[in-house]
């Protein structure tokens, strides 16, 4: 079965305060794009083409307003609601009909992966005997995430969330696997001390059953958690820069679809007709290309 995607955009942004009051942080422009336009990128460069995407309530049109039904870009977006933010392992639950017991990629609608290996790393076929897989990355403040703590073998010894004491600099990053074990392992779940249910907990059921593998993303990869206001303007400056430098813009899902083939010439020429601008112009040069 082909793995689908969940991007979980809901959350209050208390982090973004006041600028995420009126709006999701999920929308807020990462140099030249929604910030959600970077999970959807992510996922589509990793060839999913069904994306479910779970926001806030009150956000749910603004989001359906800006990414449709993602026929634009030959796939489907579907839209589901988490009234509450009770844990980023809930969204498996949400997602259940929608998974209908295909394996699943779940991606943190505020994480931003960049690199020129993404497309191989991130390839779906490398997983297709996975039961889960978690990606980590070294950070200088591991207090703030899960923990990952492995062996030379890059054996999973323990994860922790947010642990006073982190036995390694390993972040877990906001990109998950599984197979189609998890709603229901999620449905077994006790809710912790913050009335959430933790997507730790769920890797640590993964990881008693031998059934969880970590891939490490070294620095030639970018990651950031784009929710707080240091990496929000992290995440726009690496963007621009990167983007005057080499002359193409990071996370374009048109570009995407159009060099795998999911949309035609014509729908390509569409898009650069409706986009009378810089990305109508990038559009242009890719189609010559």
């Amino acid at each position: 079965m082909n793995r689908k995607g969940i991007i979980l955009a809901g959350g209050l942004g208390t982090r973004l305060l006041p600028i995420t009051k009126v709006i999701s942080k999920q929308l807020l422009p990462v140099y030249d794009k929604p910030m959600i336009y970077y999970p959807l990128a992510t996922l589509m460069t990793a060839g999913i083409k069904e994306i479910l995407i779970i926001t806030n309530p009150q956000d749910k049109e603004l989001f359906k307003k800006l990414l449709g039904n993602g026929r634009q870009w030959g796939i489907k977006i579907c839209f589901e609601e988490q009234k509450k933010p009770r844990g980023i392992a809930e969204a498996l639950i949400i997602a259940e009909k929608f998974l209908d017991k295909h394996p699943s990629a779940l991606i943190l609608g505020d994480n931003i992966f960049y690199s020129k290996l993404t497309s191989d790393l991130l390839s779906m076929d490398n997983y297709k005997n996975s039961h889960a897989t978690i990606f980590s990355y070294e950070v200088k403040d591991p207090k703030r995430y899960g923990v990952v703590e492995i062996d030379a073998k890059n054996i999973i010894l323990s994860i922790e969330e947010k642990p006073k004491i982190p036995k390694s600099l390993l972040a877990v990053t906001g990109l998950y696997l599984y197979d189609s074990q998890a709603p229901d392992l999620c449905k077994k779940l006790k809710p912790s001390k913050r009335g959430e249910l933790e997507i730790t907990d769920l890797n640590n059921i993964y990881l008693e059953k031998g059934e969880l593998s970590n891939v490490y993303l070294d620095k030639s990869f970018l990651w950031l958690d784009s929710g707080t206001f240091d990496s929000l303007i992290q995440a726009s400056n690496f963007v621009c820069e990167s983007q005057k430098k080499h002359n193409n813009i990071i996370a374009c899902p048109e570009e995407i679809s159009y060099k795998k083939g999911w949309i035609d010439i014509k729908m390509i020429k569409s898009l650069i007709k409706e986009n009378d601008n810089s990305l109508g112009e990038y559009l242009s040069k890719v189609l010559l290309n």
